[in-house]
């Protein structure tokens, strides 16, 4: 029962931090194709890793 508790708890913690995260993204002038270019970079990355298997640790 504990468990549930702990758990339902830590769910609520994350909901509020994500709605907050999302409204200060909302307010903030933020350039999105910046960000998009540098995931996307970031992805490529992980992909080309796991593709060739050169790289990492």
């Amino acid at each position: 029962m504990i468990r549930i508790v702990f758990v339902a708890f830590v769910v609520m913690v994350a909901w509020c931090a994500l709605a907050r995260l999302v409204r200060g993204l909302k307010a903030a002038n933020v350039d999105w194709t910046s960000v998009t270019a540098a995931i996307a970079f970031i992805a490529l990355a992980f992909w080309l890793r796991h593709v060739t298997g050169i790289g990492g640790f």
